[in-house]
């Protein structure tokens, strides 16, 4: 059985210009796995989605290509999505104070 998250995480890898070893080390992991993942025969593991996303500058819905209402969303929400995304170097902070990323 294959996963569909291999292509979307090469898709967004290649587009970030990173190979399959840079990818792997600013994420912790080996490369083996990388391939492993992008080639359909596993998946990461949950924990470890907040890095690949930030790494990619991806957001999970993006990556794991789930779709939300726009419903789903008020205005200042969608506002601070947007502003999230258009500020990298805040993120890391942001993360910490929301508790979706320790502080080490």
């Amino acid at each position: 059985m294959g996963y569909e998250i291999g292509p979307r995480l090469r898709k967004y890898r290649e587009a970030q210009k990173l190979n399959q070893k840079e990818f792997a080390k600013r994420i912790g992991v080996s490369n083996s796995r990388v391939s492993n993942w992008e080639q359909g025969h596993n998946r990461p593991d949950v924990d470890i989605l907040a890095d690949i996303c930030a790494v990619l500058n991806v957001s999970p819905s993006e990556l794991l290509d789930i779709r939300l209402s726009p419903d789903d969303l008020n205005d200042q929400e969608r506002s601070v999505i947007a502003q999230y995304r258009k500020k990298p170097d805040l993120r890391k902070a942001v993360n910490i104070l929301l508790g979706v990323e320790d502080g080490g």
